[in-house]
């Protein structure tokens, strides 16, 4: 009984293979505006196919290997891109439950019936007892693509978690590496601060030793501590700004605060890429925020076809295959075989427009996706750009705040030449002084603005998602 029900049941899938249909749009990529090449480009012709800086691993562009560490253990602590990984579960586990429907569901049951009857006309109560096992099937045909439609949403889905968490792992790399930046830049600051501390209390000393010669006044002393307290009120906040710079990076590597580990300083840290960006086209498979802005929009446009599908006949088989027997007053009736089939069609008549308005609201949905997809394109095309022209012109305006402190400590040497010499006052040692410091630390930001636009440029071409080896083999 149960193969005749089998092969039944395997005819009817073949007939209704051979007859299904996949209704709803297929998907294509909406057409896009893309330039031919980036606005702040160099001017030689980007060439397809070449190497691009996008394309290498982080551990290539930071050269610093204790940054290398800190980038490591955040890929692999870090909250965000464990969350990330979590969701890529939970989206394979819905990829399972729509795929499923499209088979059938197999259920085994045991049923154990037992009836009394009495009457005036039975001089003694009948029993009966039928016993019954076997295998239920229920089976919803997919005549309409409605279950592969749904499969192909939540594969785009997963797809899509995928890329989210690819974007979410670029988004950290570039974030400890530019906070480590900030970090080396606050050290060389404070670094600066203190060399420039002990450079005002010698100033002092001599002004005083000047003071007691008679050959200065007091007003001297007075605007050599104004020199000196001016610079040493800078130590402590750069102490404050540096402690909590360390705990931000221990927040970002998942950890508890405390110090962070120091390796090169600023000056050997990452520096502008001698590849070129490449052609925009390349940022659609490149960027993981756009791969995952395209499987949504694939996965909205698979809801279409589930919506449109429910607007035609639903098709189900149901069934039953087994055994039983009866035993009815103490005689045995068995055993026997027990098969049953029943299809079923449900045809919408009237539903107040529901089923209609879930096909626009999906379409909707769609539209929607389409644009967000666009729009993210277009912000990853800004990026891009802006980075461009800030490695570039952050690294004009270094080179020129080089200079500047190089004449100004020419200056302030001369200054100082000057005053021991009793040819100016000490109020032009006190300008040329502090004009130097602030032009040193300014200096040490624009190097650091110059790094971090490598870095946020290398994320905007859509590097820092790849792992490497070492990442690869450790425990997660």
């Amino acid at each position: 009984v149960l193969f005749r029900s089998y092969t039944l049941l395997a005819c009817v899938a073949a007939l209704a293979a051979a007859a299904c249909t996949t209704v709803g749009p297929d998907y294509q990529r909406p057409e896009l505006s893309l330039p031919s090449a980036y606005r702040a480009a160099a001017a030689e012709p980007a060439v397809a196919g070449a190497a691009t800086f996008g394309e290498l691993e982080w551990t290539s562009v930071f050269p610093d290997p204790d940054l290398r560490e800190l980038i490591r253990t955040a890929l692999q602590q870090n909250f965000d891109v464990r969350v990330a990984a979590s969701r890529i579960l939970q989206a394979q586990s819905q990829l399972t439950i729509a795929r499923a429907p499209i088979f059938p569901t197999v259920d085994g049951s045991v049923t154990g019936s037992y009836n009394t009857y009495t009457g005036s006309e039975r001089p003694s109560p009948d029993s009966i007892f039928e016993p019954r096992a076997g295998l239920g099937v229920a089976w919803e045909l997919d005549f309409w693509g409605k279950f592969r439609r749904s499969t192909e949403a939540a594969q785009a889905q997963l797809l899509a978690s995928e890329d989210a968490r690819y974007a979410v792992m670029a988004t950290l790399v570039a974030q400890v590496g530019e906070a480590y930046l900030t970090l080396r830049a606050l050290d060389l600051t404070l670094e600066i601060s203190q060399r420039t501390v002990d450079l005002r209390k010698q100033s002092l000393d001599l002004v005083q030793a000047r003071v007691d010669g008679g050959v200065a006044g007091i007003l001297d002393v007075r605007q050599a501590e104004n020199l000196l307290y001016s610079a040493t009120k800078t130590i402590p906040d750069l102490q404050r700004q540096i402690e909590q710079q360390e705990n931000f990076i221990n927040t970002l590597l998942g950890q508890n605060p405390g110090p962070v580990q120091r390796g090169r300083p600023l000056e050997q840290q990452i520096a502008a890429p001698a590849l070129p960006p490449g052609l925009p086209t390349q940022l659609l498979t490149r960027r993981p925020d756009i791969r995952a802005a395209e499987q949504q929009l694939v996965a909205a446009n698979a809801q279409i076809g589930v919506a449109m599908a429910l607007l035609y006949p639903q098709v189900t088989l149901s069934g039953f295959a087994g055994v039983g027997s009866s035993t009815i007053s103490g005689a045995n009736f068995g055993p026997y075989g027990v098969f049953s089939l029943l299809p079923a069609v449900t045809l919408p008549i009237f539903n107040a427009g529901r089923l209609q308005a879930n096909v626009d609201y999906n379409e909707a949905l769609a539209q929607e996706a389409a644009l967000r997809y666009q729009q993210t394109l277009q912000q990853a095309l800004r990026e891009v750009s802006d980075a461009l022209i800030g490695v570039r012109k952050l690294r004009e305006y270094r080179e020129q705040q080089e200079l500047l402190v190089k004449a100004l400590a020419d200056a302030s040497e001369v200054a100082t030449l000057r005053y021991e010499g009793g040819v100016s006052s000490f109020l032009e040692v006190l300008d040329t002084d502090r004009q130097l410091f602030d032009a040193e630390r300014d200096l040490v930001t624009a190097k650091r603005d110059e790094s971090v636009a490598v870095v946020r440029l290398y994320k905007a071409l859509g590097g820092g998602w790849q792992t490497d080896a070492a990442l690869a083999s450790a425990p997660q």
